[in-house]
């Protein structure tokens, strides 16, 4: 049947897919501008009675820093903007969107420890970032660490269940590097139902597990034997 030779190509397919090309559906968006409520407002220093006329550094204002940092990325200006969103976690670290558009500017550019840390961080500051944990999942993913990367997909998709994204990464990672098909499949179907489309990839993997768990029934008469089928 051919199916290692099939594997083989999927995981092919799959690099190229993890890619992060533009008409790629794994290319995340950058994180949106910081919300301005106030729980995300820089905190001012506590006033010092020695030093009253001591005044905190003009920082600017971070709603606008960020929007041109995003700016400069859509533009394709790429180092700038890293430069930017780095500044913009150094001044207001307690941030989780700079953290976490430096980690997909580290990850797109394959410093995947500096990725790591970056998102990592950036989850810390938010539990709820579910970008943060599916990137964590790739990178995770690409280091061999699949636990890790099983457990961030998961938490990506406990956060958000309707989280196309998420349900792609971790049927891959269930079928082609677990081995775990049946676990895959529903994962497959969610992300074909979420999205709204039929990515013609997905159908093909769908099907093929569907066809692999439908084994015919062979009598068990005299010289029968049962035998694994080779994947």
């Amino acid at each position: 049947m051919h199916r290692s030779t099939d594997r083989r190509a999927r995981i092919a397919m799959l690099i190229t897919v993890l890619a992060l090309s533009a008409c790629s559906p794994l290319r995340e968006r950058p994180e949106p501008p910081l919300p301005s409520g106030p729980d995300q407002a820089p905190q001012a220093p506590a006033a010092t009675p020695a030093t009253p006329a001591a005044t905190a550094p003009d920082k600017g204002d971070p709603q606008a820093r960020f929007a041109a940092a995003l700016a400069l990325w859509q533009q394709g200006q790429t180092g700038e903007a890293e430069q930017a969103f780095a500044a913009l976690a150094q001044d207001f670290p307690d941030h989780a969107g700079p953290w976490t558009n430096l980690g997909i500017l580290y990850a797109k550019s394959n410093r995947r420890e500096q990725a790591i840390g970056a998102l990592a961080k950036a989850a810390s500051l938010n539990p709820d970032n579910k970008v943060a944990f599916n990137w964590l999942g790739i990178l995770y993913r690409e280091a061999g660490d699949f636990t890790r990367s099983r457990l961030s997909y998961e938490r990506a998709l406990k956060l958000d269940p309707d989280y196309a994204l998420a349900h792609f990464n971790l049927g891959i990672l269930l079928d082609v590097y677990l081995k775990r098909p049946a676990e895959a499949l529903p994962h497959y179907r969610a992300y074909q139902q979420i999205a709204g489309q039929d990515d013609l990839r997905v159908l093909a993997w769908i099907a093929e597990i569907e066809a692999a768990q439908v084994a015919p029934a062979v009598p068990s008469g005299p010289g029968s034997s049962k035998q694994e089928q080779q994947p």
